[in-house]
């Protein structure tokens, strides 16, 4: 985008020089198109799933700091150690308070990856930067696609009746298990065994029917009697 002459003048006249007035449009050009990027992913993509406005929330501002810490600290305007820059953005996800699914962590990286490369690419060309977001985009949109990639869910089922975990009774176990849970189980594995109180702990793996994602799902151990999911 140029600007006319008369526009770099009256800038001029308030302080501002032709370089920064360039490098003001090339900021906001760059912010701008990656935020729409960002968007469409975390719109599009994520949200519809999971549901969850925490994480909505999160990607959307890491999005935003990221870009304008690594476009302010290769500019020439702020040389100071770029080194440490990267590392400050990989260490907010070893400095957390909880721990992250690996569907979050996943899109996590995605919108990091793509915040650097838009902020970093001042000297590719913008066919090459539109081309590489769209790759994310498409990458995204069939890894995410039910018609391509059949989703597997799984929960930790305690169960009562440990005489059906015998190898020999798999098929009846499975049969119990469908109708008393509704759900599609294509596996099932066998975990901690309680004989004094006649239960164990099975990890169920199924089909599921919706698109959405159930974070219950993503528990690997029941909490105890005084913690909440």
């Amino acid at each position: 985008m140029e600007l006319s002459a008369e526009t770099i003048n009256e800038m001029n006249l308030f302080g501002f020089e032709t370089a920064d007035v360039a490098g003001l449009w090339e900021l906001l050009i760059r912010f701008a198109f990656n935020s729409i990027i960002v968007g469409i992913i975390i719109h599009c993509f994520y949200y519809p799933k999971s549901k969850r406005k925490d994480y909505y929330f999160t990607f959307s501002l890491i999005a935003v700091s990221v870009f304008f810490l690594i476009f302010l600290l290769g500019s020439v305007k702020l040389k100071i150690g770029f080194a440490l820059g990267i590392f400050a953005i990989f260490g907010i996800i070893r400095y957390r308070t909880e721990s992250i699914a690996i569907r979050e962590m996943t899109y996590l990286f995605t919108i990091i990856a793509i915040s650097v490369i838009n902020a970093l690419s001042v000297q590719i060309s913008y066919s090459e930067i539109i081309a590489t977001n769209l790759i994310f985009i498409l990458a995204t949109f069939i890894l995410e696609s039910s018609r391509c990639i059949k989703h597997v869910s799984c929960k930790l089922i305690m169960y009562d009746k440990i005489q059906l975990i015998v190898p020999e009774k798999y098929e009846e176990l499975k049969k119990d298990l469908t109708e008393r849970t509704g759900l599609n189980i294509t596996k099932i594995e066998i975990g901690h065994i309680d004989f004094l109180r006649d239960a164990t702990m099975l990890k169920v793996y199924y089909h599921s029917s919706s698109d959405e994602i159930n974070s219950v799902d993503q528990l690997t151990k029941l909490p105890r009697e005084n913690e909440s999911f």
